[in-house]
């Protein structure tokens, strides 16, 4: 199952189970329904007549209020070709956060800020909290997520090197792009190791596999659950591969008119169009 926010002619958004060929959607909750419930939804058939995709606008199935938690340096040879290189592994993750409303979906189109030289790609997998986490074991927090998703942490590296705090960078307008939700019982253990591809104009930047994680998913979210309560529909984006651009010779950054692809093993292809900065203001006047 492949599971998508909707919303239908401005109406409240909607969780729906994307059909095989893309072409249609069958509801199976509205968007609080279906966090109050994740596990059961994920675990029926879908019911219901389907709803034709042309006929949706298709969202983010995230709460408003959800927090997503990315690990910034979870993979070892991504580590030594960035700024902590020849320094070893930090002995916690490096963690910081998105706010929901940088979040969009496969398809959009992504924006260069003002005073951005271009957008770095970042290849990497997001995994759904589906039940309440406190001080949970690395047992437990894993066992608690339901789905994973591929996503792109797609990054301004002028705003995040401003200062030591990468939020900036990190929330440019339609930069995080996620793909459908696969329930996790189809996707299995990340720790088999599952192959992470980035493509940018159809030339392959990032090649890894997620059982090259520093740090698993069960044990950062039990980290987290430490100091702070994981709800329902919170997030864990769980770090990208090596081959960023901003760390090649010389960097490479993307431009308007290039198309990134993210491929992850058993999760599907996001796909997005890097856009001019004007598409900012077209959406503003838009409101």
């Amino acid at each position: 199952m492949r599971v998508v926010g909707i919303r239908r002619a401005g109406g409240p958004v909607e969780v729906a189970a994307l059909s095989g060929d893309g072409a249609a959607v069958t509801v199976l909750a509205r968007l609080e329904e279906f966090w109050a419930d994740a596990a059961g939804f994920l675990a029926a058939d879908p019911a219901g007549d389907p709803v034709p995709a042309a006929d949706v606008e298709f969202v983010p199935p995230v709460l408003p209020g959800a927090r997503v938690v990315c690990i910034g340096l979870n993979y070892l040879k991504h580590v030594a070709e960035g700024s902590y290189a020849g320094e070893g592994v930090p002995p916690y993750p490096t963690l910081f956060a998105r706010w929901t409303a940088s979040l969009t979906v496969d398809g959009a189109e992504i924006p260069v800020p003002a005073d951005e030289d271009g957008l770095d790609w970042e290849g990497e997998v997001v995994a759904y909290v589906g039940s309440t986490l406190v001080d949970a074991t690395p047992e437990e927090a894993l066992a608690a997520v339901v789905g994973y998703s591929t996503f792109n942490d797609v990054t301004s590296r002028r705003a995040q090197k401003l200062t030591s705090q990468w939020i900036l960078g990190k929330n440019g307008d339609r930069s995080g792009p996620l793909g459908p939700l696969v329930p996790a019982a189809e996707v299995g253990d990340l720790r088999d190791g599952l192959r992470v591809t980035t493509r940018v104009n159809g030339e392959t930047v990032q090649d890894g596999r997620t059982d090259e994680m520093v740090y698993t998913v069960g044990d950062t979210l039990s980290l987290v659950s430490r100091t702070l309560t994981l709800r329902p529909g919170d997030l864990l984006a769980t770090g990208t591969p090596s081959g960023v651009g901003y760390a090649r010779t010389p960097p490479w950054l993307m431009q308007p008119g290039d198309v990134v692809e993210v491929e992850v093993e058993r999760l599907g292809v996001l796909t997005n169009r890097i856009v001019g900065t004007s598409a900012r203001e077209v959406a503003r006047r838009g409101r």
